[in-house]
């Protein structure tokens, strides 16, 4: 884009992006703005614009970007800093931009490991429980700090019951199986969300007898 000082002639919404301006310069197309950055510099019809000007609003205007993007990515649910970053590298944004987002995102706590770590555990506990061991995968994925980790999982519920609640969603889909089938596919099932072998077995056990109670009874 060729960008070049001079005096505002026009500012105009563009038609397919609202949330953009054109700026013409001269009466000639001279750059495109978020309309946020327009209003925020005061730019009007009879306003002069040198080059350092033009490329300052423009670094302002790729700021705006950056910050916009992160935050529809922030809206969806808590994010660790490492996601932040990461999703934000791949939209294309600089090194320099990305730090700059994550400091201000910091600052406004928008961006804190310890409440994101807080969420995702107790988030697992409620949807899809995980053993301490696979908590501490998935978070160490996302970046957080050990001691960070460590901190949110500490007050989690003890391994059997948190893997008993795992069994539970289950065992819907496990009905009217022999013994080693159920063994098989709930133990595949407690394994891949990370939980030992002795906690395992004692679900295992523990669930089969509950759902085979009834048919003794009969």
């Amino acid at each position: 884009m060729t960008t070049r000082s001079g005096t505002i002639t026009g500012i105009e919404l563009q038609q397919k992006r609202r949330t953009r301006v054109n700026v013409f310069v001269d009466n000639r197309f001279s750059f495109s703005l978020s309309a946020v950055v327009a209003e925020g510099a005061a730019l009007k019809p009879g306003v002069s614009l040198s080059d350092e000007q033009i490329e300052d609003l423009l670094n302002r205007d790729e700021f705006q970007k950056a910050m916009d993007s992160a935050l529809r990515f922030l809206s969806y649910r808590p994010r660790s800093e490492k996601e932040v970053r990461q999703n934000l590298a791949r939209k294309g944004f600089s090194e320099s931009f990305v730090a700059k987002i994550v400091a201000r995102l910091t600052d406004l706590r928008l961006i804190d490991d310890e409440a994101f770590a807080r969420f995702w555990v107790q988030n697992r506990e409620e949807h899809s429980p995980r053993s301490h061991r696979a908590l501490r995968f998935e978070l160490r994925a996302k970046g957080v700090d050990s001691d960070v980790l460590e901190e949110a999982i500490e007050d989690t519920a003890d391994q059997e019951s948190s893997a008993l609640a795992a069994a539970r969603k289950k065992l819907r889909a496990l009905k009217n199986l022999e013994y080693n089938d159920f063994r098989q596919r709930l133990g595949g099932y407690l394994g891949r969300r990370g939980y030992d072998y002795e906690t395992t077995k004692s679900v295992v056990n523990t669930l089969w007898r509950e759902q085979s109670a009834p048919n003794r009874q009969e």
